[in-house]
């Protein structure tokens, strides 16, 4: 397995050859926008793609990290990203340019395929919930108000912190 060496600094939008450096494994900083949404808005958004609609929301993901957790005033902290309304996006989401998927747990080896396919990632983060709210710089609402804090959230991050565990094809998590 490969051995990372040093921590990737990446910055958003993210670009196609950036992702190709990562590695299951891979420590990195992430700076710039994410968005938050979890399984009240993900399922949404796929049918605003399926429905040819995403323009209405005026958000553009190409290049961009969505992060599975609701965004709340005690802070933000990853939800369970193999939930079936979660996985269930990442492959569309992918299609449309999100380049990272950021989480907790395992996804599936579907998703681990379809990652490989539209050249994305996921990463987990590590277990660090209170050091998140430090590495907020702001925060927006994006899209669906009516979730409350589950609403799809673009929060701007400096170095937050994550772990790459599925590109390419392959995965941190057992085979």
């Amino acid at each position: 397995m490969h051995k990372p060496n040093r921590i990737h600094k990446i910055s958003t939008p993210i670009t196609a050859s950036e992702i190709r450096n990562l590695r299951p494994g891979d420590p990195l900083e992430i700076t710039g926008k994410i968005f938050c949404g979890r399984d009240a808005v993900l399922p949404k958004i796929v049918t605003l793609i399926e429905t040819g609609e995403l323009d209405k929301l005026g958000v553009d993901f190409q290049g961009s990290v969505i992060f599975h957790t609701a965004v709340s005033p005690a802070g933000i902290g990853p939800t369970t990203s193999n939930k079936i309304e979660i996985e269930s996006s990442i492959p569309m989401l992918s299609k449309i340019g999100v380049r990272i998927h950021l989480g907790k747990g395992s996804v599936g080896p579907d998703t681990v395929k379809a990652l490989k396919r539209y050249h994305s990632v996921f990463a987990i983060t590590p277990p660090v919930s209170a050091l998140f709210s430090d590495k907020i710089v702001s925060r927006r609402i994006a899209a669906f108000p009516e979730e409350g804090m589950e609403a799809l959230y673009e929060i701007a991050v400096k170095d937050f912190p994550a772990i790459i565990a599925s590109a390419h094809g392959e995965t941190i998590f057992s085979k």
